[in-house]
Order: C-alpha cells, then structure tokens, then sequence
C-alpha cells in the first residue's frame, strides 16, 4: 500500500472517482471531479484518506452511515451521497447518453425524472445473528462485512419504523452465525418480508418463527426460500388502481412514483392500440394498467407472479380482455410471425436485456415499441438492433429510482 495525492478526473460508471495515475486509473470511492485527494492505493484501487480540494459540488452526506468516515463502517448501499442534486441528476442523464452513443445512437435525452428520500418501498437488507445482537443492514463496499444501520434516508417511512420488527423476524429464523438476506415489500396491508438463504427449520423453530410473527404489527406476510411461512394478511399493491397480491419475494419496481412514471410513458406511448402484447410482464406493473387501453396478451417466464396477474385481472371489473403466457423469452421469443397479431408492444426485461426478443421485433411490423430497462447499456444494444431494421427512437426517458447509486432507469419509445 502506497500513499499518494491524486487529481480525480471525472466519474465512473459506478460512480466512483477516477485518477490518472503513472500506470492507469484509479478508482476513488466518495470523489468527486476537480478535487485533490491524497488516498492510500493498493494497485488501482484508492481508499480516501483526506480531502486537500473539495469540488464546489460537494454536500453534506444525508446519512451517518455513508462514507469512509460511516457508523459502523461505509454501508455499500449509497455510492453519490455527497454529490449535489443538479450534478448528479447530470450524471445519471449522461450514463444514458454515453451508453447510446457507444452502439452508434444519438436521439434526444429528457431530462432524468428524480427521485427523493423516502421513496423507497423495497429494500433488501443483509442479515446475520452474532453472539450479541442481530445485526441488520448492508454490506459495505467489495464487502461481507455488515454495516448495522440506525437510519437509512432512501427508504420508506412505513419501513424504517418497523426496523425492530424486521429485526425480530431476523432472530425467530435465523438458525447459525451465516449471513442471510430479508427483502422487504412496503404493501397497502403491511410489510411482505422474503427471507433467504436460510437452512431448513425443524418443526420446533418454524412454530416458534410463526408465533413472534403474530405478536408483531404490521406483518402482511414472512416467507422463507420462497414459500410462504405465515400471512397474517394477504399482502396487496396497487398497479394504477387494480389490487395484485404479488407472490414471495417477487420483483416490483422499488419506488411508487418511479413505477407511476414508467407506466405514464407507457400508456403515452401505446396510445389507443388494441391489441398489446406486454413481455417481461411480472405481476402485471404495466399489463392491468393498459388492460384500460386494450386487449393485453402478458408474457412472463415465472407461473407465480403470472398467477397474481392473471387473478387480478379476472376480479376486477373496467378492464379489456387479459391473456396471459407462460414461456422463457431468453430461450423462445416471441417470433415475428406471432407479433403480426398486436399493435403495440412492451418488453421490460432484466439487466441481460432482450437481445433475441428484439432480433424478432426487429422482423416485425409492430408498430408501437416500448423498451424499459433498469441497464442502459443493454438497453442501448438492443434499440440498435431495432433502429437498424427501420424502428425511429421518438423518446427516451432516464429515471431515477435508486437514489443516490449509479443504477438508472430508462423509457424508450419507438414507431416503425
């Protein structure tokens, strides 16, 4: 390890700074561009030590947890904390920009739509019970170490209030020293709490897991490597006013108003189609909403989250015609032959992308695409793909829903 006083460049994709040094960059965690730091390096990694010339973009971190300097280390969770508002809503416009331009693309970037404290509705929390206490919270940085949080900004209210229930839960399941995961759902009925990575209970631990639960409020459900332990009450979202129970540790989007936003660009989009095939489609985030606009065939790879969709679907009134489909879209797109029967098309994939789903829109004649993606990068792969086969890019919108990361998501628009 050598100590060193380094002139940090500009951000990375991950959001630490960068520094040229003799033999290539370094990556600063907690910099900021223009600032001279001096770090401790160890190869081309930098650990700041202290900040001889602050960027004038520099602000107060929002959590006593965040940084070098954090509470019980420097929880993994936030990279940009200390990065002011105007600054890093640039940033994240511009890893959108960058990752378009590197597959030939250059349409027009709106502004990022922000996101603010509080917002968070899911959050996945590191675990692990010692000698002493339960410790929750997040790994740091490159880490196993858990940083036991006391406060955490990004997250809900109705969560954070709750920390000793979550807590609770934690002790009643855990059943050695190993560091297990609870994700944790914000439901209009109470928290829905997924815990994994947890060996098996005996028939003795899983009762006495089950009765701290009912002592505890605001509990909707707790399950365990996915399947349900106890449901106190059946846990409830709320995807443009149509009620889904989605199945354990199912993915929602982590915030309301950027899920709200998505699917307004969605709808806008899609106009008045009649028939919309939604891929990638979960529990149905944007299927039950544009079931208002049309008929909507939902496809989606795993039966639980298509159950919840589909049931809700069936029990509410107002809404067009739902069909769903079970099917791997990484392995068996839909063939352009097939997409001949819809007017508008949806995909929202996970960070992989659609690659071989877009070759076939590519083939298509569908006249409407909507891309929405959490990775700008393989985003940006497959809309080349389709603007290379006709498609035009009329918009594309950066949201921002993991505050204070480097995580960024995008809604893409497209017409042939």
């Amino acid at each position: 390890m050598s100590t060193e006083t380094v002139t940090i460049q500009k951000l990375g994709a991950q959001g630490d700074g960068i520094a040229q040094g003799a033999d290539g960059p370094i990556y600063v965690p907690f910099t900021l561009p223009g600032e001279s730091v001096a770090i401790a390096r160890v190869k081309s990694h930098g650990t700041l030590m202290s900040i001889a010339s602050a960027s004038p973009d520099r602000q107060e971190p929002h959590c006593r947890h965040f940084g070098p300097e954090g509470v019980n280390g420097a929880c993994g969770g936030c990279t940009l904390q200390h990065y002011a508002d105007q600054p890093y809503r640039g940033f994240k416009r511009q890893l959108v920009i960058d990752a378009l331009r590197s597959k030939g693309l250059a349409p027009e970037v709106d502004d990022i739509i922000a996101a603010h404290p509080g917002e968070r509705r899911r959050v996945v929390f590191a675990a692990r019970k010692t000698e002493k206490e339960m410790l929750i919270g997040f790994n740091q940085a490159e880490s196993h170490h858990i940083v036991a949080i006391q406060e955490c900004p990004i997250a809900s209210v109705g969560i954070m209030s709750r920390l000793p229930a979550i807590r609770a839960v934690g002790a009643a399941l855990a059943v050695s020293a190993e560091a297990f995961r609870i994700s944790v759902l914000e439901t209009l009925s109470g928290l829905d709490i997924a815990v994994d990575d947890i060996k098996k209970l005996s028939d003795k631990q899983r009762r006495s897991a089950i009765e701290t639960v009912l002592t505890l409020r605001g509990i909707a459900r707790v399950s365990l490597n996915g399947e349900i332990l106890v449901e106190p009450m059946k846990p409830m979202v709320e995807f443009g006013g149509v009620q889904v129970s989605p199945p354990p540790g199912a993915f929602t989007q982590a915030t309301k108003p950027a899920e709200d936003a998505m699917a307004e660009l969605v709808a806008a989009h899609v106009g008045k189609a009649k028939r919309i095939a939604d891929l990638f489609a979960g529990s149905g985030t944007f299927t039950l909403r544009l079931a208002r606009i049309g008929r909507v065939h939902a496809v989606e790879g795993e039966d639980k989250p298509l159950a919840a969709l589909d049931h809700a679907a069936r029990n509410t009134q107002g809404l067009k015609p739902v069909t769903i489909e079970r099917r791997d879209l990484f392995r068996r797109p839909l063939m352009a032959q097939e997409l001949k029967a819809y007017d508008a098309v949806v995909f929202d994939p996970p960070r992989a992308g659609a690659e071989f789903q877009s070759k076939e829109l590519a083939r298509s004649a569908v006249k409407k695409i909507v891309a929405v993606s959490c990775n700008p990068l393989t985003l940006a792969r497959d809309l080349a793909l389709l603007v290379e086969s006709g498609y035009r890019i009329t918009r594309v919108t950066p949201i921002d829903q993991f505050l204070w990361s480097s995580h960024v998501e995008v809604v893409a628009a497209l017409e042939k």
